[in-house]
């Protein structure tokens, strides 16, 4: 009887963490953070999920446990929770055709077929064994340069790491990777991992950076530092096999909003104190469930939310009435502008840490103003971080967005001038 009640509260638990992998609370603080995290891990590790019950599930009835009618009711709860499982994994498996759908909406439906041969990628085919094991990145034939200096001050923040083959072609494209964490927490090897080795592996340069963080940074601590990792880029990267003149930038949530701002505010000496003189243009940018609009202008979050505490407190340190001006500042939606890059926007549906109705209004502003094709992404069934470990969804993301920069290198070749204003989009 022990044994069939605990069967029941272990399949409670197990059905629990799905249903908060389909329907996350919304309303802000401690419980919306734990809801995050355990609707993050069983949505994108569901195969392992499924994985662990089973052997669970064996064991408790090796141990007796259906001999009471407790543990009949666990097993039919077990049998709803895998099935949602299933589907969760069935849904992760249409990422592919979710980007062909996203990107051909804005580059044309036969974008992948004009593709030159020397970028484009293989067909790609689901590599099971890295969703086995999520968090085993490495990739035969590329290393990685740890802790390089970007700003001469020995700090660690001002440090990065370099992705490449040993055996890569010259003048190699690049691309800068910047990690999220609220502005507040995050480190350089935590996320963006699956996507550098991937792109290192045919034949990109990645570089992966720290960045000040508040507290004890402020606002725009975050952007300087971002632009003068760019700044070393292009005085270095030649040494590791990388083109200075062809950067593209990604990251998520925090490191998205970093993105973003890294693409409109391409030169802008406020944001350059110092190296004014250094060109920051960028190829690309790549945002990942990023926030575009400190400000709340469209009310998609509650005036309490984490993210309107998290701002006030640590990293502007000023309340939003008290200086509006610099949150409007900060913000990508207040930043479009006709030279701004090619961009790919990908978001969750079900991401309860920044809005996904946030970025449908940041690609609508920037398709409206910008003459670079904007490529938007909407991922159903999706949360916040989804692209850290490698799941399903994020193998098929990875694919999905070297094709896109397989696009981007056909179009703009390197060599070619970076996009400039009153450029029209391709035909």
């Amino acid at each position: 009887m022990t044994v069939s009640w605990v069967f029941l509260a272990v399949a409670v638990w197990g059905a629990l963490l799905t249903l908060i992998s389909y329907r996350p609370p919304r309303r802000p603080g401690w419980l919306m953070g734990a809801s995050f995290f355990a609707a993050w891990i069983t949505t994108e590790l569901a195969v392992l999920h499924l994985l662990w019950q089973a052997a669970v599930v064996a064991v408790f009835i090796w141990a007796g446990a259906l001999q009471a009618g407790p543990g009949w009711v666990a097993l039919a709860i077990t049998a709803v929770s895998w099935s949602a499982l299933v589907a969760s994994a069935i849904a992760a498996r249409r990422t592919a055709q979710v980007f062909a759908a996203g990107i051909g909406d804005a580059l044309g439906a036969d974008w992948a077929a004009t593709l030159d041969p020397t970028w484009a990628p293989a067909p790609y085919r689901l590599e099971w064994r890295r969703v086995v094991l999520p968090f085993r990145f490495r990739r035969k034939g590329v290393t990685r340069i740890k802790n390089l200096q970007y700003v001469d001050d020995g700090k660690r923040r001002h440090r990065l790491d370099v992705y490449r083959r040993t055996d890569a072609r010259p003048a190699a494209p690049v691309l800068l990777q910047i990690h999220g964490g609220a502005w507040m927490i995050g480190n350089k090897d935590q996320q963006g991992m699956p996507l550098m080795y991937h792109l290192a592996a045919r034949g990109w340069v990645c570089v992966a950076i720290n960045y000040r963080l508040s507290p004890r940074g402020t606002w725009p601590d975050h952007l300087v530092d971002c632009k003068q990792a760019l700044a070393w880029v292009r005085e270095n990267i030649a040494q590791y096999g990388g083109d200075p003149d062809y950067v593209v930038v990604t990251g998520g949530s925090a490191g998205g909003h970093l993105t973003a701002m890294m693409g409109l505010t391409a030169n802008d000496p406020q944001w350059q104190p110092g190296f004014e003189h250094v060109d920051t243009t960028v190829r690309a940018i790549v945002p990942f469930y990023g926030v575009y609009d400190w400000t709340n202008r469209f009310g998609y979050r509650t005036r309490s939310s984490d993210l309107g505490v998290i701002l006030e407190r640590y990293v502007v340190k000023q309340r939003l009435e008290d200086a509006r001006a610099v949150y409007e500042a900060a913000s990508p939606m207040n930043r479009i502008r006709p030279d701004a890059p090619p961009a790919l926007v990908v978001h969750g549906t079900l991401d309860r840490l920044a809005p996904v109705e946030e970025a449908r209004e940041f690609v609508r502003a920037l398709r409206a103003v910008s003459t670079s094709r904007v490529a938007y992404v909407e991922l159903p069934g999706t949360h916040h971080a989804f692209d850290v470990f490698q799941s399903i969804r994020t193998m098929h993301t990875v694919a999905a967005v070297d094709l896109f920069l397989s696009w981007l290198l056909t179009t703009h070749p390197p060599g070619s001038p970076a996009h400039q204003p009153g450029a029209t989009k391709p035909a």
